[in-house]
């Protein structure tokens, strides 16, 4: 009997966030992204791609550690990265006018709704997981599952989302009940990036949350 073929989709901002709010989970941030998933896999199950969402940032320091993240999980070929941009954005307070500066992340929701159903109608997995607590995902997954797709949402941990919930096969899983497994999937202190022959070292700052 062949194995169910699984993509996951992870919005990178839902699934950040959610780790960044609870300290508890920040030492989660050097995370194997695929082989957390792979955890999550049934037996008649097969992982072929994990698809992961997000844009740079323009802070140099975070930028820094989440191009450490993205290299280092790059050298899984399971691992897709697809990024999408930050604009400047200018905010006016209407009650005295002053204007602020700040960076709003675009096209991210959009890239990741094109890419699910995309492979939906294209067949190219039997099971989709979206890892995101955004409702924005909702009509991509009613335009997957009209195509035939079994789509599970799993929600980063900290986030939820009773609309989104409502749209899944079966029961929506809470990934902040699987603490242990996001212990079983840091990657490790020092990766070898085989491309550029390179060791790449986990960021201080979250070597230090590590604890």
């Amino acid at each position: 009997m062949e194995k169910q073929r699984v993509i996951v989709y992870i919005d990178g901002f839902n699934f950040y966030y959610g780790l960044k709010e609870d300290l508890k989970w920040r030492k989660f941030y050097w995370l194997d992204v695929v082989a957390l998933f792979q955890k999550f896999m049934k037996p008649n199950q097969e992982l072929v791609a994990v698809k992961y969402f997000s844009a740079r940032p323009n802070d140099p320091g975070k930028n820094t550690r989440q191009y450490a993240f993205f290299q280092a999980n790059k050298e899984n070929p399971k691992f897709h990265l697809i990024l999408g941009k930050y604009l400047h954005k200018e905010i006016t307070c209407y009650k005295c006018g002053n204007v602020i500066h700040t960076h709003e992340e675009k096209e991210t929701d959009v890239r990741i709704a094109t890419q699910i159903v995309a492979d939906a109608y294209e067949k190219n997995c039997d099971v989709a997981i979206v890892v995101s607590a955004d409702s924005d995902m909702i009509p991509a997954v009613e335009l997957a599952k009209s195509a035939g797709q079994t789509v599970y949402i799993y929600f980063p941990p900290n986030h939820y989302s009773s609309n989104l919930a409502s749209m899944a096969n079966g029961r929506p899983i809470m990934m902040v009940r699987y603490k242990s497994r996001f212990a079983q999937s840091l990657l490790p202190d020092v990766v070898h990036l085989k491309s550029d022959n390179y060791d790449l070292r986990i960021p201080q700052k979250w070597k230090d949350l590590q604890g």
